[in-house]
């Protein structure tokens, strides 16, 4: 980035805008440009300022956050919003309600934190990556992709195996949303949240489509047609246990810094399912996932990554791109009907006779 990004903090504590001006004032790349104590001030002062990225509380007296967001949306208004959330069930909910009004992302706030110090480093080991993320210049889209090749025949998926971080809450819905009916095999999703959040999310999702989408649980048979995605800090996996794949569950090793992980789930299916298996992997920052996907294309299973175009930050489906294992490249919206194509696929004839 060769200029600083240029960021307005929106926040009804003055404690809270200090403390995030001082975690941002300590990275050079970035700039705090202003603040604001409430939604009204705020859409003033992008008006003004025209920042390159807003954070944004949720909770805040005269307009809050999400009210503010729809309003930016509503003018027009593009620039990355990033919200501040408290690790509950009620901040989970009004969360994923900023998001689905066009919020970009969000953090939570350090809870047990009495320390402004430790507080700081704890806000900028999260919002730092997003922002710089989020602002970053990007590359021409598709420079130097190859689409993969695929091996052997096309056989119809056993299950759909999908990975997803910032941006993916959206990105999911958009999906689910799409899938002109229910799935005829099971789908296991990680999708980088914490805890209370997954199972909100699912909860939003199970609302969307013809599937069933829940948030997963230690020994859950696969049943056709439902989504299971993984709770958050919980790695998820899946075993065939006497012919009765289920999930399972655990609090190993971060992966990538991540738990849960995609590359865990993706390399745990394909010891059940080999290449019997259609992997996607959506919007999000990082590269969890394409090691997974490498295993999972080297068993002969299919990849779908999101194109540029339609991701919040390609960094996952970017990394599984230009390592050269997608076989589509896809916008957002082509994705379900992808999908539903992949599942329609007749087996090859030896199998079918089987």
């Amino acid at each position: 980035m060769t200029a600083r990004v240029r960021v307005l903090v929106v926040d009804d504590s003055v404690v809270v805008r200090r403390i995030v001006s001082d975690a941002l004032a300590s990275d050079p790349a970035i700039e705090v440009v202003g603040v604001a104590q409430n939604g009204s001030i705020a859409l003033t002062k992008v008006e003004a300022l025209k920042p390159d990225l807003i954070t944004m509380d949720i909770e805040m007296p005269v307009m809050d956050g999400i009210e503010t967001v729809r309003a930016l949306r509503a003018k027009g208004v593009r620039t990355p919003i990033v919200m501040f959330s408290t690790l509950t069930s009620h901040g989970a909910s009004s969360t994923l309600d900023a998001l689905a009004s066009g919020a970009t992302d969000y953090v939570t706030k350090p809870t047990k934190v009495a320390d402004p110090t430790e507080a700081i480093a704890v806000i900028t080991s999260q919002l730092v990556p997003k922002i710089k993320a989020l602002c970053a210049v990007r590359p021409l889209r598709g420079l130097g992709v190859r689409p993969a090749q695929a091996r052997g025949p096309v056989r119809r998926p056993r299950a759909l195996v999908i990975g997803s971080s910032t941006g993916g809450p959206e990105a999911l819905s958009t999906l689910i949303k799409s899938l002109p009916a229910k799935l005829p095999v099971p789908a296991l999703v990680v999708q980088h949240m914490p805890p209370l959040f997954t199972a909100q999310a699912a909860a939003r999702l199970d609302r969307l489509g013809p599937s069933t989408v829940v948030e997963a649980r230690e020994g859950d048979r696969l049943e056709p047609g439902t989504f299971y995605i993984a709770p958050g800090d919980f790695h998820m996996e899946i075993v065939d246990r006497g012919g009765a794949v289920r999930t399972t569950l655990h609090q190993g090793e971060q992966v990538n810094f991540c738990r849960p992980a995609i590359d865990v789930l993706f390399r745990s299916s394909v010891k059940v399912f080999g290449g019997d298996l259609l992997g996607v992997v959506l919007t999000g920052m990082g590269h969890d996932g394409r090691e997974g996907a490498r295993d999972l294309v080297a068993a002969g299973g299919r990849m779908i990554a999101q194109d540029e175009a339609s991701s919040v930050v390609w960094g996952i489906p970017g990394a599984v791109a230009t390592a050269g294992l997608a076989h589509q490249i896809l916008p957002l919206p082509a994705i379900g009907d992808a999908v539903a194509t992949a599942m329609a696929v007749r087996p090859p004839l030896r199998e079918a006779q089987s």
